[in-house]
């Protein structure tokens, strides 16, 4: 089988780890439900200061992906998975080694990956640090499904690398729909389209905003689940063969919209910035 494939079987709760291995799931985790008031309450505090990260965890907390706990002892019932949490225990110590990356070929993905973390001032560390913050105290569990969730977590730079979406506000929207299809989490796409909504409310200048959502959403459909790869193997591929091979195509109108806005002499980056006008 090919090892970017995504095989998953029937979920049991027979771990295939080592005999004194952590078990598959603990008894206790929390049962993942919606509760949209709660939802929407956090959201008009997020209006308000949309820098609040504590307001985005109480979303996600309220819109979670209910189907988590079956596609991760899914995923774990398997030989690769177990094979795959053996070789990659810590996606962060793998991908903050920045110069075991820098040591694959020019054109990797590893590359893309460093040039991008660096030049934004980022680390997978750092994401860890700040939804630690927010992480309630009862998802803290030793068993196998927290490394599952962990997985989640960190590829989530990974996939700003590999759609080619920036972190100006479009793109954030566009990962986030591209997220819910591989983690289909309500809150991912209800962030990402209410995100697009303020973008094309406060817009000066028209462009197609919520098709470049869209076509986030399809291309995160399209790709196999990236916490189900091997993360060094992928690292290891040429950037665009990695993206050819996993059906992500680059985001045509997202490409559309940042150019309209800086035909109208508004950055992306900056959509709050006063439109340049001619001499």
């Amino acid at each position: 089988m090919d090892s970017l494939s995504v095989s998953i079987t029937a979920a049991n709760d027979t771990p295939l780890g080592a005999e004194g291995d952590l078990p598959l799931m603990l008894p206790g985790r929390p049962k993942m439900r919606y509760d949209f008031p709660k939802a929407w309450h956090h959201f008009k505090e997020l209006v308000k200061d949309k820098e609040n990260t504590a307001e985005v965890a109480k979303i996600f907390e309220a819109l979670p992906w209910r189907g988590v706990y079956d596609a991760a002892k899914a995923f774990l019932s398997t030989e690769r998975g177990q094979r795959i949490r053996a070789s990659e225990p810590d996606l962060v110590s793998i991908l903050d080694d920045h110069a075991s990356l820098r040591r694959l070929p020019k054109g990797t993905v590893a590359h893309a990956y460093c040039d991008f973390m660096e030049r934004e001032g980022l680390s997978a560390q750092g994401l860890v640090d700040e939804l630690d913050k927010y992480r309630p105290a009862d998802m803290y569990f030793n068993d196998q499904v927290d490394w599952y969730f962990r997985r989640l977590r960190d590829t989530h730079d990974l996939m700003h690398v590999l759609t080619g979406y920036g972190r100006d506000a479009l793109g954030e929207q566009c990962v986030l729909a591209f997220t819910y299809s591989q983690q289909p989490a309500l809150a991912h796409l209800f962030l990402g389209y209410a995100g697009a909504y303020e973008i094309a409310r406060r817009a000066t200048v028209k462009v197609p905003v919520f098709r470049a959502v869209r076509e986030g959403q399809k291309s995160g459909k399209a790709c196999p689940r990236l916490v189900e790869m091997s993360i060094r193997d992928l690292l290891a591929m040429p950037l665009e063969e990695a993206r050819q091979k996993l059906g992500i195509s680059q985001g045509q109108y997202y490409q559309q919209a940042h150019a309209m806005w800086r035909a109208a002499g508004i950055d992306p980056y900056d959509l709050m910035a006063p439109v340049q006008k001619a001499a």
